[in-house]
This record gives C-alpha cells, structure tokens and sequence, in this order.
C-alpha cells in the first residue's frame, strides 16, 4: 500500500450549490504521480486537473459524486441514438495532448459562450493548456469536425483500465449537434474497443442542473461512502 500526502485547501464559496463552502484535498505536490498511480486514485473518487489531483473534502457536505460508467454494460437511450445518427459523417482525430492555435480559440468562444461571468473566460493560452494537459499523465485531446470544421475537443485521460473524461468544449454555433452528449458515447465506445472497463465521468451533483445529465448514461456508478454504487437517472 502506498502512502500518499495529501493537503487540505481553504474553505471557498461552492461553484455548484448556493450558500455552501467548498474544500479540497490534494495530493501533496512533493510526491511523484503518474497514469499508473492516477488509475488507483481514480478507483478512490480523486480527479485531475492539470498536474494536480484532487477530491473534495468539504465541511458537513457529501454531495460530489464521483461517476465512471461500465462501458460493456452500457446501452444508449433513444435520444442517445438519435444523437449518434446525427453526427454519423463526423470525424475524429486523436491527437497528443499540445497546444494548438485552434484549439484554443475553440475553448475561448466555447468559455465566453457558457461561463461568460466565470474567470475561465479570461484563462490565457498557458492557462488553457494547465487546466487540461499534464506532465504526467497519458492524456489525448480528440478532434470532432463536421465538414472539415473543427466543432469540439475532447480531452480524455488513458489510464490502465479506463479512459476519464477531463473536458469536452464545442462550438457554440453547432450546439444543434448535442456534440457534448456525442463526445461521451464515442469515449464509450473507444473505451469499449479499447477493452477497457470504465469511463469516469467527473463528479455529479443531484441538485446541480449543469451536472444533471451524467445518470442518464446508464448503468452509471457513483462513489458513495467508500463504494461504488449505482445511481439511477432523475
């Protein structure tokens, strides 16, 4: 068993649930990470932003779940199938986890498009590419383009039985598309090609609307109490 450091952040207002406090426990920086590691956190309810991995940790409050979806087991809905049929002529890249120009310009009016009043709005290229790439981890940034149009990015982490979903941005102006939705059935199903067990999909929130649409990929787990247990779609 390893033993890992682990700090505790400030308390800060919640980015979620109104009138709640957030706190974070990280890993300490001083110790070494990497995918294989990464991939027994993962299974601990832990995420990754950057080169920093976290859970939180936050005072009288349990409500971020961790979610990751048994990919062979998975089954889309009717409106899941829709959305594959209409993105049928789509293609996809996969590319290194490095910065490009487009991609970034992407991001930018994907952040003032949905998170106007939030400060990744104002995130510089350095910004953009600490949030989403890391030194350590096997990361992938996948391209979607419609009429060899660059209409989203997927970054998704290769971890040793599974993929995790990081961030998924798109163009505003195709949100017809429901390239959000998309760009996780088709980690589902690289996943699945992949022989790999599980996507991790981030954490959820029952009361957060933004966060709401995670259950209705089934069947989902959440890490509730030390356990993953399923959760049903609200």
């Amino acid at each position: 068993m390893i033993s890992i450091p682990l700090f505790l952040t400030d308390q800060n207002p919640c980015n979620y649930l109104d009138k709640r406090n957030s706190q974070s426990a990280f890993v300490h920086p001083s110790f070494t990470l990497s995918t294989a590691i990464y991939s027994q956190l993962i299974e601990q309810g832990f995420r990754r932003s950057g080169n920093e991995v976290y859970t939180p940790h936050c005072p009288g409050c349990s409500e971020c779940i961790a979610t990751r979806l048994n990919v062979a087991q998975f089954t889309p809905t009717r409106s899941q199938k829709r959305c594959i049929k209409k993105n049928k002529n789509i293609t996809v890249q996969v590319k290194p986890a490095k910065f490009e120009q487009a991609h970034y310009d992407l991001y930018m009016r994907y952040q003032k498009h949905k998170h106007q009043e939030g400060g990744m709005a104002d995130s510089s290229e350095q910004d953009y590419i600490n949030f989403l790439a890391s030194s350590w981890c096997n990361t992938l940034f996948v391209e979607f383009s419609i009429d060899n149009q660059l209409a989203a990015v997927a970054i998704v982490d290769l971890l040793d039985n599974a993929l995790s979903a990081v961030y998924t941005f798109f163009e505003p102006s195709l949100s017809q598309y429901s390239l959000g939705t998309y760009a996780v059935l088709w980690q589902q199903q690289h996943a699945k090609e992949l022989n790999l067990e599980f996507l991790y999909m981030g954490f959820w929130i029952k009361d957060c609307r933004k966060m709401s649409y995670k259950t209705q990929f089934q069947p989902i787990q959440g890490f509730i109490e030390n356990e993953w247990r399923m959760l049903s779609p609200l």
